[in-house]
């Protein structure tokens, strides 16, 4: 998830500009930072750390002791950690003692099942506790000239890959709040109850939400099967923002921090667009292999709904965004 901005409205005629999101080394901060840089630690907080790697985090990988520990910025739930090793080897650690127990081995699940030939490079998971996760570095390459046309297709091919229901065998995590993927036949019924219903639960929502917004949201709910046409539940990401994509080593397209489950491909394509525009290249490459209807860019507010009130449920002070949320869902209602 992103930090929150004001949303455009996208039309088949805007001009097209190509994203920057590899510029530097930074990384765009979750739920609302701002552009960051990787930090320096002290010295003495860099000699502990090396220190809990090379007894803890490391031991038993064979990839040798633990020389070095350079905070990244990026991560809203982890501090998140490149280590390099005696071995000349690298690797990201993510770490937390605060979170969910279950979130690392769920995060490490949504992992593997984006793993798939043609598709996004993916870290492997070479270790996972209720603590922290190890996983392969994918380094800080430039991406190829062919960057966003290999990511069209690549999201393509992982959108190829379809279910009977929406939904998923495990529930996961949007950030730090539960996402509920109950198997569910109707599209419709699972985006309102447990992509945007869900939300208003949370006490950041309820306190920041005017009711009459509230009302809203549970009116546009009931109006989705009029609003949003019919979708095969295919693989999804779950939280594709540019922060969430990199190069990998090759300079292709990778993708890290997954939200997994089966949903609405446009739902993808809305946290990936909704404050920005890609190269044609992008949709020539995705739409050669995976076709998208008619009026796809005019829905892309109405999905992006989601996400602004995920921001909003994590945090108790998200005036810009609740505004957001005000400005599209008077424009549905």
């Amino acid at each position: 998830m992103r930090s929150p901005r004001p949303t455009p409205r996208l039309t088949e005629s805007s001009s097209v500009r190509v994203p920057k999101p590899f510029e530097t080394a930074s990384r765009l901060t979750k739920l609302g930072a701002a552009i960051t840089r990787p930090r320096v630690a002290d010295c003495a907080s860099r000699a502990r750390i090396v220190q809990v790697l090379t007894t803890a985090w490391l031991e038993g990988l064979s990839l040798g002791d633990a020389i070095a520990a350079d905070p990244l910025e990026g991560g809203y739930a982890s501090k998140t950690f490149r280590v390099r090793t005696t071995l000349g080897e690298s690797v990201v650690v993510k770490t937390q003692d605060d979170l969910p127990a279950d979130l690392y081995a769920l995060e490490a699940d949504g992992l593997d099942a984006l793993r798939a030939p043609g598709g996004f490079a993916v870290p492997s998971v070479l270790r996972v506790t209720s603590s922290y996760l190890v996983l392969t570095d994918l380094g800080t390459s430039e991406p190829s000239p062919t960057y966003w046309e290999d990511a069209g297709r690549a999201l393509a091919v992982q959108h190829q890959q379809t279910a009977d229901k929406f939904g998923y065998h495990l529930d996961n995590y949007l950030g730090t709040l539960p996402q509920r993927n109950p198997w569910t036949t109707d599209g419709h019924a699972f985006f309102a109850e447990h992509r945007l219903l869900r939300y208003l639960e949370e006490p950041n929502c309820h306190n920041q939400l005017p009711s009459e917004d509230r009302r809203r949201v549970e009116r546009v709910a009931g109006r989705l099967p009029e609003l949003i046409p019919p979708q095969p539940p295919s693989l999804l990401h779950g939280d594709l923002w540019h922060g969430n994509l990199l190069p990998a080593p090759d300079g292709g397209p990778a993708m890290i921090d997954p939200a997994v489950h089966y949903g609405w491909p446009e739902a993808d394509l809305a946290t990936l667009l909704i404050y920005g525009q890609l190269s044609d290249t992008f949709f020539d490459a995705y739409e050669e292999a995976h076709p998208l209807a008619p009026g796809w860019r005019d829905r892309l507010p109405l999905l992006h709904l989601r996400e602004l009130l995920c921001i909003t449920a994590h945090w108790p002070d998200r005036a810009e965004t609740v505004s957001e949320i005000s400005e599209i869902l008077k424009e549905l209602d």
